[in-house]
Formats: C-alpha cells, structure tokens, sequence
C-alpha cells in the first residue's frame, strides 16, 4: 500500500517538472513569427480571377463534334428500337398465323374424320369399333 502511494506521488511530481520546465514549453507553444509557406508557393497555387474564369469557361464548352456524336447515338438507339419492334411484330404476326392455320387444319380433319365415320357406320356395330 505504501508503495502505490510513494509511486502516484513520484509520477506527481515528475508530471508537475516536466510541465513548468522550458523545454515543453518550447515544444507545446507555436512560434508565430515567420509565415509558415512563403510567398512563391502560393503564387504557384493560386492564379488570378480572369485565368481562372477563362479556364472553366473554356472546361466547360465542349466541342460541335461531342454532339454530333450525341445525335447520331439517339438515331441509332431509336433505329435499333424500331427494328427490334417491328420483328417483334412480325414474330407475333407469324405465330399468330401458325397457330390458326394449325386449329383450321386440324378442324378440317376432325369434320373429315366425322364424316367418314357417318358413311361407314352401318348401326351393326357401336359407332367407334377401330380403335377398340
């Protein structure tokens, strides 16, 4: 116990030296009485106001080429949309007639098959013999 009491008041002590001697002082304080950067340094950083708006002026004017190129973009995107549509389209169409022209051929095989049946029953026989 008396240890950690003779150990805090050593630490007190040398704390209260070391915080009241020159050299921390010398560490801790800033010495304000010369500039910190010189003057050339920030001549090469900043530039003047009519540099500057002539440089984003001319940053921001893009050339008639950009656009050009920009238009003939929109045009192929709306023909390649165009073309994508109107074979979708023609798709559709085809399916569309397939498929009727199957359902009509397979309604007139149905009504052949029909009628065939009419003219060969002979009411001996049940109606669907052939295929028992």
């Amino acid at each position: 116990m008396i240890w950690t009491r003779v150990l805090v008041l050593l630490l007190l002590a040398t704390l209260l030296i070391l915080s009241f001697s020159g050299v921390v002082e010398n560490a801790a304080v800033r010495d304000d009485s010369r500039p910190d950067r010189p003057e050339g340094v920030a001549r090469q950083i900043f530039m003047p106001e009519s540099d500057a708006s002539n440089f984003f002026k001319r940053r921001s004017r893009r050339s008639t080429r950009y656009y050009e190129l920009q238009a003939e973009q929109r045009v192929k995107v709306r023909q390649s949309e165009q073309r994508r549509e109107y074979n979708e389209e023609q798709s559709n169409e085809y399916h569309n007639y397939i498929k009727e022209y199957r359902d009509e051929i397979n309604e007139r095989t149905r009504e052949t098959n029909e009628q065939i049946r009419e003219y060969h029953y002979d009411g001996l026989y049940p109606r669907f013999y052939w295929f028992h």
